[in-house]
């Protein structure tokens, strides 16, 4: 499907699953902010060829007109507005962005759970072969290493003023045992802060 008289300068294409799971693409008009008179273009494909099919039945004139579309960084995307809209600029979305600074926080974090895992288990097995009883380090609030690394996913994955009273202790505790864990935090924080226009990030080619 494909409706001329919606497109305008601004839109945004993205792969939606619908009923039993299928992927359909729709291109929508920003201005029309999900509601009637948004939806440009659907194809029940992601394939870029098939989204170029559908697209081109749009006028080249009316295409031409499109200043800026956004995406995920799905390269079937990139290269659909590519061919579909050359004077486009192509935009990725705020969210996907966001997420991978968020998915590299998460990765530090495991890494070091992953060491304390490892600490932990040599510990055992030393005390295993010295024939003592093996006792954790505890932290401040009693948790182990691990169990601290284990209990702050949620932590950083919100913001400072949305913490409880024990995830504050959580979160000094673990930031004053991995001072890397809390300069990525701060970093995150920066770049979730950032407020570009249209609400997305430019990427360039």
């Amino acid at each position: 499907m494909y409706f001329t008289n919606n497109i305008g300068e601004y839109l945004s294409l993205d792969e939606v699953s619908l009923s039993k799971g299928e992927l359909y693409t729709f291109l929508t008009n920003k201005e029309g902010k999900g509601k009637k008179g948004s939806l440009v273009s659907c194809t029940n494909s992601t394939l870029s060829q098939d989204i170029i099919t559908t697209i081109k039945r749009i006028p080249q004139q009316a295409r031409d007109k499109v200043k800026e579309v956004t995406v995920d960084m799905a390269r079937n995307m990139e290269a659909a507005i590519k061919e579909c809209f050359p004077n486009a600029q192509i935009v990725i979305d705020r969210f996907h962005v966001v997420k991978l600074v968020l998915d590299a926080l998460q990765h530090i974090r495991i890494g070091y759970r992953w060491e304390a895992i490892e600490a932990e288990n040599k510990a055992i097995e030393k005390a295993k072969t010295q024939k003592s009883k093996y006792s954790p380090k505890l932290l401040e609030n009693g948790d182990s290493p691990k169990q601290l690394l284990a209990r702050s996913r949620y932590i950083l994955a919100k913001k400072r003023d949305q913490w409880t009273a024990n995830q504050q202790q959580r979160a000094d505790i673990l930031f004053k045992e991995y001072p890397l864990l809390e300069a990525a935090y701060n970093h995150c924080l920066q770049f979730r802060n950032i407020r570009p226009l249209h609400g997305n990030f430019q990427l360039f080619f």
